[in-house]
């Protein structure tokens, strides 16, 4: 498996975990054009997200933009992490 997907795949399984936490269902599909304000986590959901995933993979992308941007898809949530993801690969 390629560092991309490996990435995805842990994106997904914690937001999986996230929205079962907060007693939601997880959407059965992960498309990029999923709208995140319609998946099921609300903004204390993310920044719990983003804090697991930080810790999972080792860096926070958001902290490191030069600009801040919040993401309205899971695909560009996606992205912003794949685009830093060489910074920190071991």
């Amino acid at each position: 498996m390629d560092s991309e997907s490996k990435i995805r795949e842990i994106i997904i399984a914690e937001f999986c975990t996230a929205i079962t936490r907060r007693g939601g269902s997880p959407p059965t599909e992960f498309r990029d054009d999923l709208v995140l304000l319609e998946s099921g986590l609300t903004s204390l959901g993310f920044a719990i997200l983003v804090t697991t995933l930080e810790d999972k993979l080792g860096y926070d992308p958001f902290t490191l933009m030069d600009e801040p941007v919040y993401p309205r898809t899971f695909g560009e949530f996606t992205s912003i992490y794949l685009k830093f993801a060489d910074q920190f690969a071991g």
